[in-house]
């Protein structure tokens, strides 16, 4: 499932290559490269209770110094599930992002440092998670707890 015009700059609004779920009140950028893990890291959180802002693209926008993620037009409520199809699952328009996860096909930093990425000139956290363990899930609601509780020591 792929849309034209990655990464580039659409009237106000960037599009990248990209899932997001809504966990809670923020909205998890899922990044990395094709295969990485994005849409079935994406499915097992929606199985949790997470739910669909975009898969496969995705588009952020900045209203009131915050960004916010949005799905394409022509991929609304569609997430790509491998061995099954794009299936249509209930989503969310529009949703504020709260960090950046970059998916790895391998095992992260035991005690990582705390890192942040810019988009769209807006400062978010950055994670690194392995996007196949059993625990990322977990892993991610920890991380979307942490964003208004300082649970994390550094």
């Amino acid at each position: 499932m792929t849309l034209p015009g990655g990464g580039r700059t659409l009237a106000g609004m960037q599009r990248v290559h990209a899932s997001c779920v809504e966990i809670g009140t923020a909205a998890v950028l899922l990044r990395g490269p094709s295969g990485s893990g994005k849409s079935d890291l994406a499915l097992r959180l929606i199985d949790q209770g997470a739910r669909l802002v975009a898969d496969d693209y995705v588009e952020l926008s900045v209203r009131q110094g915050r960004l916010y993620a949005a799905p394409p037009a022509a991929l609304v409520g569609k997430l790509e599930v491998r061995g099954v199809g794009v299936v249509r699952l209930t989503h969310v328009n529009r949703a504020r992002v709260g960090m950046v996860v970059d998916l790895v096909p391998k095992t992260v930093a035991r005690m990582p440092d705390p890192a942040t990425v810019t988009l769209e000139e807006i400062v978010l956290p950055l994670h690194t998670l392995a996007s196949f363990e059993a625990s990322t899930p977990a892993k991610l609601r920890l991380l979307v707890r942490a964003l208004d509780h300082d649970m994390i020591e550094t």
